[in-house]
């Protein structure tokens, strides 16, 4: 089965989990989230979910959001998001991400923090025993910071590279910062590490999602599987 089939399966299970008339519904970044949206803006269009408004974690899922009609919302209006459905690139037994490859970290976490439930949906490579076996940790980084930045970050233990665009021009944020990907060989203590990397002046924030996922969606090619804080269930 394909990866892109995967993720859709994802998205749209999330969806049905989760989304309900009236809500606050965050709305994630990424590759495997715009499916998510995608169902919302379905649902929305035939009269299912009448009442909702959605919070973009990006302005590329603002401008999705909006293709579809999806009435949206700042945290301004409403400052307690009902549930988010957001993407990662790694999870982990203890539903610890990490997250920011799409280049919205920071605005992620930001609604990720103000939800009541946030639904992670992913395809099943993603899970991992142990975060940064896979997957970079992001950290947004002002760039006027950039190179003390970049020398921290090295002194605890990543290798670092400045991303870029297609284009190979810096790669700049919603909020016009910079993204510093930082390689570890697996992150044993990932809140002592969080704790570290917010220490140095310049950082803004990184991809380490810690204690805010509720629910995991998993989609893998024999099916869905729906983990929620201790009880899973498996369907197609």
């Amino acid at each position: 089965m394909q990866i892109a089939t995967l993720k859709q399966m994802a998205g749209e299970r999330a969806v049905k989990l989760a989304a309900a008339p009236g809500l606050i519904i965050g709305l994630g970044t990424g590759s495997t989230a715009v499916h998510a949206v995608h169902k919302i803006g379905q649902l929305w269009q035939a009269g299912a979910l009448p009442g909702i408004v959605g919070i973009p974690t990006s302005e590329a899922t603002a401008r999705e959001a909006a293709s579809w009609g999806i009435p949206l919302g700042t945290l301004d209006e409403f400052p307690v998001v009902d549930v988010t459905i957001d993407g990662a690139d790694e999870v982990d037994p203890q539903f610890n991400l990490i997250k920011g490859l799409g280049g919205a970290l920071l605005r992620e976490k930001i609604v990720a923090a103000a939800s009541r439930r946030m639904i992670v949906v992913a395809d099943d490579r993603k899970q991992v025993d142990l975060l940064g076996t896979r997957a970079p940790v992001p950290v947004e980084v002002v760039p006027f910071a950039a190179r003390p930045c970049t020398l921290y970050l090295q002194s605890l233990g990543a290798r670092v590279t400045r991303r870029l665009t297609e284009t190979e021009r810096p790669f700049i944020t919603d909020e016009n910062n910079i993204i510093l990907d930082c390689y570890f060989d697996g992150i044993p203590d990932p809140t002592g590490l969080a704790q570290a990397i917010r220490q140095q002046p310049g950082v803004v924030e990184h991809g380490l999602f810690l204690g805010l996922a509720t629910d995991v969606v998993l989609a893998a090619p024999d099916g869905v599987k729906v983990l929620s804080r201790n009880t899973p269930t498996t369907s197609v």
